[in-house]
């Protein structure tokens, strides 16, 4: 049963129920028909609904098996892939050929002890009941893949990887706390359309070969359940678009479907673009959900499918546990709704709260997403600061998505090389045309443009100066008191940072450093880190920790595992890498229970 003591369990129970209970309604009218026009019944060995990364693997595996597989998405064809097509295509590796590269050591154990104190599993863990019980058992299971299994399935399917490995969610607390204690974050070669790219194929053969059949803008709006397994689903046939990837689709209804399967798969992604069931769900220990926000996820991640999942007998946990950025920049050529791209930032930029006062340790940029978020929403506004340096933008910051980085995404070595001579073009394209830049040749003149672009005045030019010229007095020294400082050190004593991700150390109001910059950052919507729960063999779990016949669930509308694999907080590299693992793992389960 769910806890009711749990933030936010009860309330995104009843969110999720109101957001899909138009739907509902149609769905149930339509089974008392049983006429269903055009679109008439289909049969399959297994109905897989979502064709982002997790139902691509999953429908790949089902093929791979021989199993007939009908994939169904209320989205076009032109947006197959789902997010993962947009993603910098990070992937979280243990001991890698290219950590050994970069003389990283790193260990399977070492893994596991940052998992664990990332996560911070605390709800029923030995109790098979409990919200974190499979979770925690599908956090081991997929450190023992990151560790084992994953890169080398991957590279056989002709995946390769930036040989310098990123260092994300550094923590900054203690050696069992929060954060990744070496570089993990592997920057895939073509970025997320190359993780996507190799499913894509497999499932394109496999509709040549007759085994998967593409059901474009199908929305489901039941499961159908018959003597309590499910065996199908009904919804809605959508006009057809040619809306392009990620821009936001009609919704106007031509038809009616019913399809029956033995097995069905969701793999369908979480709540990102619902900004109300965002906020509907929000937990208290983040403070109070903020007023305004940016979009991470095209419109069409909109949670429906954890509603009805629900209804079918599915059980949600940790539905309170989310993973938003706080460096979040609004998208000056937006491609969705409220599009916002995230800033993956080096650890040199000064952060300040939008009345100009610095934060303090861990929220230092790269370190600790969570814990900062709180901050932010304590400091009683929705954005906060960036004072950095034209030399800190130019080597420490990169943009999230596919788009913004263009010689990663078309694997062009020589774009990749001239970050070393310039500051990238997309970085350069926001600091002109983007609304969140300032740009000044003094701190006069910085500070009048921050007040202006805000229209507040918060922020006071004497003690930002203060703050400043104190963290600068602090450079002298090859050792120091600023936490911050003693980063930036630590990250240059790694190579891959020195090469790539950190500026050398220098005063912020060194004019040579210039011009000065400063970024407002916004709160940007990204993952759902709870949903369905599952267990090892990717089943929906019912209130009383049974399987549900014929369900299977991956990628984010489960957690990315178990309704929670991630506990509380993310390693980072681990949202694409558990879309594989699941979408894997629910494929090749649900093909061996649909064998002959």
């Amino acid at each position: 049963m769910e806890n009711p003591s749990v933030p936010g369990a009860i309330t995104r129970r009843r969110a999720l129920t109101v957001a899909g209970g138009v739907f509902a309604g149609a769905a149930l009218a339509q089974a008392a028909s049983p006429a269903f026009g055009a679109t008439a019944a289909s049969d399959a060995d297994a109905i897989v609904v979502g064709h982002g990364l997790a139902g691509l693997v999953a429908t790949a595996e089902l093929a791979a098996a021989g199993r007939k597989v009908l994939l169904l998405d209320q989205e076009p064809e032109a947006s197959l892939g789902g997010q993962a097509f947009w993603s910098f295509g990070g992937l979280f590796f243990v001991d890698s050929a290219e950590q050994r590269l970069m003389g990283v050591k790193d260990s399977r154990e070492l893994a596991w002890q940052d998992w664990l104190g990332t996560a911070g599993f605390d709800r029923g863990v030995d109790d098979p009941e409990g919200q974190d019980h499979w979770a925690y058992k599908w956090a081991e299971a997929y450190v023992d893949f990151a560790a084992e299994e994953k890169r080398a399935w991957l590279a056989g399917l002709g995946m390769q990887w930036f040989p310098i490995v990123g260092w994300a969610e550094r923590g900054g607390g203690l050696a069992d706390g929060h954060g990744n204690s070496v570089p993990r974050f592997h920057v895939t070669w073509g970025t997320g359309p190359a993780v996507v790219e190799p499913f894509e194929k497999k499932v394109r053969a496999a509709v040549a070969d007759r085994l998967v059949t593409f059901r474009f803008r199908h929305r489901v709006d039941e499961l159908i359940v018959t003597g309590g397994a499910v065996t199908g689903v009904r919804g809605a046939v959508l006009q057809p678009s040619d809306a392009a990837r990620g821009k936001p689709s009609s919704r106007t209804v031509v038809g009616e479907f019913e399809l029956r399967a033995p097995v069905v798969v969701v793999t369908s992604g979480g709540i990102g673009a619902d900004h109300d069931l965002v906020r509907a769900n929000w937990p208290a220990r983040l403070g109070s959900p903020p007023k305004s926000m940016i979009t991470g996820v095209p419109a069409h991640v909109d949670g429906r499918m954890l509603a009805i999942t629900e209804r079918a007998g599915g059980r949600i946990v940790n539905p309170d546990r989310m993973w938003h950025y706080t460096e979040g920049l609004k998208n000056y050529d937006p491609i969705w709704p409220g599009h916002g791209i995230r800033i993956l930032p080096g650890p040199s930029s000064m952060w300040f709260d939008a009345t100009g006062k610095r934060f303090s340790s861990p929220d230092i940029p790269g370190y600790d997403t969570l814990h900062t978020l709180k901050s932010i929403t304590d400091s009683g506004h929705d954005y906060s600061w960036f004072v950095t340096t034209q030399k800190i933008i130019a080597k420490e910051f990169a943009l999230s998505g596919s788009e913004q980085n263009p010689d990663l995404t078309e694997k062009n070595i020589w774009k990749l090389l001239s970050r070393i001579w310039q500051t990238p073009e997309p970085i350069e394209r926001f600091k002109e045309k983007g609304e969140d830049f300032v740009v000044a040749k003094t701190l006069p003149e910085l500070v009048a443009g921050m007040n202006k672009l805000t229209g507040d005045d918060l922020i006071d030019l004497a003690g930002l100066k203060r703050q400043i010229e104190a963290r600068d007095r602090e450079i002298d020294n090859p050792y120091t008191k600023d936490v911050q400082v003693m980063g930036i050190r630590n990250a240059l004593a790694y190579p891959g940072d020195t090469l790539s991700r950190t500026a050398s150390v220098h005063r912020i109001l060194d004019p040579g450093a210039g011009p000065l910059i400063a970024v407002r950052l916004n709160i940007l919507t990204r993952k759902t880190l709870g949903g369905l729960q599952t267990d090892l063999s990717g089943r929906v779990l019912n209130a009383a920790g049974t399987p549900i016949a014929g369900l299977y669930a991956a990628g984010e509308v489960a957690g990315f595992g178990g309704g929670g694999v991630h506990g509380y907080r993310s390693l980072e590299g681990t949202f694409l890498g558990g879309c594989l693992f699941s979408g894997r793992t629910a494929g090749r389960a649900a093909a061996a229970a649909t064998a002959s």
